[in-house]
Formats: C-alpha cells, structure tokens, sequence
C-alpha cells in the first residue's frame, strides 16, 4: 500500500511476539492463565501471542466504548460486550493493541478488579507513554512508539487496515 509507511515490519512484530509469550509462559509457570483481549483492536495480537504461550489458557473478549470523542474521553466506558466467564481466582492477562492515555484501561482495570482475580496484569503490542494522563501499570509491552497515528495488525482507520501485517502510519498527503 503505497500510502502507507511501515513504522514496525511483519517479523519485528513476529520476533517481538514470540519473545513476548515466552516471558509469559515463564511468568505463569504452573498457573492457569485467562487472556481478555479488549476488542477489535486486539485480536490479531492475542491470536499470535496466544499460540506462542506454553500453558493452558482461556481466551475471552470485551468490548468497550469510551464516552465522549476520544480526544476528551473522561474514561468512562460502557461495556457493549462483557465476559462470558467469571474470572474470580484466574490469573488474568489484559491484551490490548495500543495505551495512550490510560483512561479506558484504567477504568477497565478497576472493573475487572471488583471481580476477583487471582491476579491482573496488562499486555499491550503498542505503548504511547507520553500520552498517559492516568497511571497504568503495564506488565509487558511489544513496542514503545512515539505519539504518531497508527494502523494495521489489528489497528484501523475508519475501521479499515486491521488486516494489514504491519504496523503503519499514513504518509503525509
């Protein structure tokens, strides 16, 4: 796509995962592990992290929408799509494609909080550490990026480009 420049390439973001899971699976050893990943945006991350991860796990899914556009976003979140399995007492993992400024995950933390887990910890691809307006403890992180406009491998614009196996910015038109 010739519109598009690669900011992460197809095997950075392999070798990345790959190492990624491995962390995991050590971290985890002899635990079951509950991975949620935050949709749509993360699914193509947690499908490949999922398979590079050496235990048994349950895979569930959350959908959110933060109120407001998201340039004002006060980080309140309506749940469109919840669990479909308590997760009291699991070791649970976030997966999530991209943090900016932490206001929908750390709502998101405090509700799956109230539920119980054994633990909670936060995996994300994409860390924009200079957007943070909240303080989120983020466990595991693929790649810190600058505070650029990203898309592909999960991430869209207009909800297009997820199925690219990249990580892109648009070029300057």
């Amino acid at each position: 796509m010739e519109h598009l420049d690669i900011l992460i390439s197809e095997e950075e973001i392999k070798k990345r995962v790959k190492e990624l899971g491995k962390q995991i699976t050590q971290d985890y050893r002899g635990k079951e592990l509950c991975l949620i990943c935050v949709l749509k945006g993360g699914v193509m991350f947690m499908v490949d992290l999922a398979k590079e991860i050496d235990l048994l796990l349950e895979m569930d899914f959350m959908a959110v929408s933060s109120y407001g556009n998201e340039k004002t976003s006060s980080g309140v979140v309506k749940i469109i799509k919840d669990l479909d399995e308590p997760i009291e007492g699991k070791h649970v993992l976030i997966v999530e494609d991209i943090i900016d400024s932490g206001r929908t995950l750390s709502y998101l933390v405090k509700i799956l909080n109230d539920r119980k887990p054994a633990s909670l910890r936060i995996c994300t691809l994409l860390d924009k550490p200079e957007k943070r307006v909240t303080d989120v403890r983020v466990d595991y992180v693929g790649f810190t990026i600058e505070d650029k406009f990203v898309l592909g491998y999960g991430l869209d614009y207009m909800q297009k480009y997820r199925n690219i196996p990249y990580i892109a910015v648009l070029k300057d038109e």
